[in-house]
């Protein structure tokens, strides 16, 4: 479960996406822009509230193939090469057909710093290639960071949504114990407001869930070896 602003600025983008073709085409507004006809978003919010999960969704609801970056595939320490590798991504994905999902994006699009060094300088070269490729990408690009304040400003403000993930509320965390469970689970004994108040994330309410469920198992397994070995019906 996410918070309704969250959700709703995922379906807009859904929404967008969708008609894109219509827009742009269409209705002709390719022709008034030379740049940013991709949808660009960046997903902000603490580890496990949901960031991968929501881009998993949005590629299954416009059926489209979602292509998660490997950064430690991507960024290299030699000169030149990390551009090398994300060109070659985004010739590969440009035309739509994928979402690309650059996870812990702050590894690649961090800020600029003050040119100390030839290190300083080559790096301030890579995000400026980042800022410029990105503006020039016409698919879709979601970028997912827990730490939104180390990505370079300029960079933020090119993207056209920037979407909150935030900690769940205690009644946030409520629907999302109840929904951890599948239907054939028993949880009548479970105190469900009591577990709400556990300051958990979503994927780790779902960790737990599992976790318990399987030791659940293990336990009625074991309980009913001891009573046939005890004489009690197989």
């Amino acid at each position: 479960m996410l918070a309704e602003d969250t959700s709703r600025m995922l379906r807009a983008i859904v929404a967008q996406v969708a008609q894109r073709n219509v827009v742009y085409e269409t209705w002709g507004f390719a022709e008034r822009m030379n740049r940013g006809l991709g949808i660009s978003a960046l997903f902000a919010g603490e580890s496990g509230t949901g960031k991968t999960m929501a881009a998993e969704v949005m590629a299954n609801e416009l059926r489209l193939s979602l292509y998660r970056i490997d950064l430690s595939q991507v960024v290299s320490k030699y000169i030149g090469e990390t551009e090398k590798n994300l060109q070659r991504v985004f010739d590969l994905m440009e035309g739509g057909g994928s979402i690309l999902f650059f996870d812990e994006a702050d590894a690649l699009f961090g800020k600029r710093s003050e040119v100390r060094d030839s290190h300083d300088r080559y790096a301030n070269i890579e995000v400026n290639y980042l800022l410029q490729r990105m503006e020039s990408y016409t698919g879709v690009a979601i970028l997912a960071t827990n730490m939104k304040n180390a990505l370079d400003a300029a960079f933020v403000r090119r993207l056209r949504f920037i979407v909150p993930f935030n900690f769940p509320s205690p009644v946030e965390r409520r629907v999302m114990w109840k929904q951890a469970f599948p239907e054939m689970v028993p949880i009548d004994a479970l105190d469900i407001d009591r577990l709400a108040k556990l300051n958990l994330t979503g994927a780790s309410i779902q960790n737990v869930a599992l976790n318990a469920a399987f030791l659940a198992a293990q336990a009625r397994f074991f309980c009913h070896d001891v009573f046939v070995a005890c004489g009690g019906p197989n």
